[in-house]
């Protein structure tokens, strides 16, 4: 299977149509419990095989008791003749599934028994049989990807300053455990990444045979892994180069940043670099400060695509698709210009005319096809709701699989007909207890802004809902704020879940947001609280209007992370609400800066440092109004959230005590900005709707 680039940020997808035969009657349907949600199987990224013939996929059976979850690899046929099977049955967690070319094996990484870290392994697919292990690489292994001819796989790890092989990583390794002190040292940012501390570590690749035995480090010693910046694209689970064989195998093409150690006081950056696959010394295939990541082989070999995202003075731009010929790597065209949206996954159509992948629009994600010649950007098939992601190809068949999801059901594999304009079900892992729960579909709307935008919402609707009773209205605030609210199946806030004790739940995507163009994402530079704000109230204004079943005397707002800061601002400028709902939020713009993981994007929002006093710094920080704060605030956090570190929700909190506003604080010593376990989720939803339930009664 060809390199794709990762998927966009959904948390879990769905199949609604393959449950609705299912369903028994409406009188029979019931309201989504927590346990629903937490326990529904989480259906990972599909792999085809090269052949078209199979797709494996991870799927993920949670537990609230940690211990008990389990995750394995799961094999389905690509006509959907016969339902899955398990493929692995192991205590831990499979993924990065690639598959050889020839189609006999795939290689995934885990953490087995007698592993300290996670490893690559080795399935036999036709021959059956125990998974094998690959590598023994100290400082772990991941993504790994087979070589044309499926004689290496090319894997990334992080490995230590110096060392030039694993025997110096184990030896590094040992020396600083048995050092007497435990002291972190730091000569330049960033420090932190979410909830981690960052070490001296630095991602690299390398090459094991497919039969087993050493890798070898290809960047060890090399003057671009010397660089002071040098780094791989970050991830929520780690850096990653994107990496790539050159089409004959002889070499890799990868994306790089060499700047990473300038990021507090500029943007960083990657360029392509290629190398020889048997090691070397990398060279630059693009230069400047544009950002170029996932670089991917046409199947005829002659062109490289790429994603890029233009360096302008915006915080936000949006990622492109552009060509290159290979191997002379010059620019031949710019694929999506013409589309503004910006892209996710990719890759190529069998037959190798056209590039396939996602893009976010107005609520939803979509499927668009253009070719790898240049011309005119097209929607593949028409998709009226959900979301997909995990787009894949086979390398010598016409199948195009990926995951969909939409706010009603969670994520299942999906065979995509491109000829017939419609998607089939290749898993329904949660379809028979769909059948029970009374979900709405959720009802889109737009409407124009004072400034003249056009602002799109979706309602989601109770369980048992009746046109002609009156709903309390809670208004969710998503974060980012470079994300969008679409209809999909959210776990860590679903909003059937938020919905169920008989609340309309309003989700406005609000100036910032992506999925409306580049230009409607840029705009809340300068703007960054006052003006969403604004189309946030707006929004409710306007779905109390149209809607004679919501209660406009009875609202409560909030969100989580930048929709934490807006309930925040909410706060400081509005007594519309009878309570607020503040999760990971900032209430001191200058405190969130000095203290988060990342800083310099920041200050370009507000126009500079706030020492240079940009005006917006003060109008728009919640602290400076203190003296307003009046509505009931439910504030949560996570003691190793390092974005938005817990120093803001404290100082939220002392503000809301000093003035007697009636709150509650909840803390989670265990969680970072997101809360990730099943019982705390448990308990936070408890939390929330008893808050919700004390403010929004008759």
């Amino acid at each position: 299977m060809r390199r794709l680039i990762p998927a966009l940020a959904a948390l879990t997808l769905a199949v609604a149509a393959s449950t609705a035969d299912a369903a028994p009657g409406d009188g029979a349907k019931r309201p989504i419990t927590h346990e629903d949600l937490w326990l529904a199987k989480r259906v990972g990224a599909p792999a085809p095989s090269p052949d078209g013939r199979w797709v494996v996929f991870p799927v993920t059976d949670p537990a609230y008791n940690p211990d008990e979850v389990v995750s394995d690899l799961w094999i389905v046929p690509a006509d959907g003749g016969a339902p899955p099977r398990r493929l692995t049955n192991s205590k831990a967690a499979e993924g990065a599934v690639a598959w050889s070319p020839d189609g006999a094996r795939i290689a995934f990484t885990a953490k087995r028994e007698g592993d300290e870290v996670a490893q690559v392994y080795l399935l036999e697919i036709a021959a059956g049989g125990e998974a094998r292990r690959v590598t023994t690489q100290s400082t772990g292994a991941r993504s790994p990807l087979f070589s044309p001819d499926g004689s290496r796989i090319l894997f990334t790890s992080d490995v230590y300053p110096g060392a030039q092989n694993d025997a110096d990583n184990r030896r590094i390794a040992a020396e600083r455990k048995a050092r007497k002190y435990n002291a972190r040292v730091y000569t330049g940012f960033p420090i932190r990444n979410w909830d981690k501390w960052r070490d001296d570590r630095r991602p690299t690749l390398l090459v094991v045979s497919a039969e087993g035995g050493d890798a070898t480090d290809l960047l060890a010693g090399t003057k671009l892994a010397a660089e002071p910046g040098f780094s791989a694209g970050g991830t929520n689970s780690g850096d990653d180069f994107g990496a790539t064989f050159t089409p004959d195998g002889s070499g890799i093409v990868f994306a790089a940043s060499v700047n990473r150690h300038k990021a507090a006081y500029a943007f960083t950056n990657r360029n392509l670099y290629t190398m020889p696959a048997a090691g070397g010394e990398p060279r630059a295939l693009t230069q400047g400060e544009d950002d170029w990541g996932s670089p991917a082989f046409s199947p005829d070999g002659r062109t490289l695509v790429a994603a890029l995202e233009r360096r302008t003075p915006k915080v936000y731009n949006a990622t492109r698709l552009v060509a290159l010929s290979w191997p002379e790597a010059k620019l031949k065209t710019r694929l999506t210009e013409s589309l503004d949206r910006s892209v996710g996954a990719f890759a190529f159509a069998a037959d190798g005319r056209d590039v396939l992948f996602l893009a976010e629009d107005s609520g939803l994600v979509r499927l668009y096809a253009v070719p790898v010649a240049g011309g005119a950007v097209r929607e593949a098939l028409r998709l009226e709701a959900g979301a997909y992601s995990n787009l894949a190809i086979a390398d010598s068949s016409p199948l195009v699989v990926a995951t969909w999801e939409s706010a009603v059901s969670p994520a299942e594999v999906v065979r995509i007909d491109l000829a017939a304009g419609k998607h089939a079900a290749l898993s329904t892992f949660n379809a028979a207890k769909l059948a029970e729960l009374d979900l709405q579909p959720v009802r889109h709307f737009t409407f124009t802004s004072k400034r003249g935008k056009q602002i799109h919402s979706m309602l989601v609707l109770p369980p048992g809902f009746d046109e002609k009773k009156k709903y309390p209205l809670f208004v969710l605030i998503h974060g980012g704020p470079h994300i969008m609210w679409g209809d999909q199946f959210s776990l860590r806030w679903n909003f059937h879940l938020i919905a169920q004790p008989g609340y309309v739940v309003l989700l406005t995507n609000y100036s910032g947001s992506t999925g409306f163009g580049e230009k409607f994402s840029q705009a809340i530079q300068g703007d960054p609280l006052a003006g969403p704000a604004d189309e946030i109230n707006a929004a409710a204004d306007e779905a109390i209007r149209r809607n004679a079943f919501i209660d406009g005397g009875r609202q409560c707002a909030g969100g989580a992370s930048y929709g934490g800061h807006l309930s925040n601002w909410l706060q400081a400028s509005t007594t519309r609400y009878r309570c607020l709902v503040s999760h990971a939020g900032l209430v001191n713009l200058e405190a969130q800066w000095g203290t988060s993981d990342t800083i310099y994007g920041r200050e370009v929002n507000m126009g500079g440092p706030h020492w240079k006093r940009p005006a917006v710094w003060a109008k728009q920080n919640p602290i400076k109004y203190a003296d307003r704060f009046q509505t009931p605030t439910l504030v949560t956090g996570g003691e190793n959230d390092f974005r938005v570190p817990l120093n803001n929700q404290l100082e939220y909190w002392s503000a809301l005590q000093r003035m007697q506003v009636e709150s509650r604080l909840v803390i989670y010593p265990d969680e970072n900005h997101w809360v990730l376990k099943g019982e705390n989720s448990r308990f936070f939803y408890g939390e929330l709707q008893q808050w919700l339930g004390r403010w929004l009664k008759p």
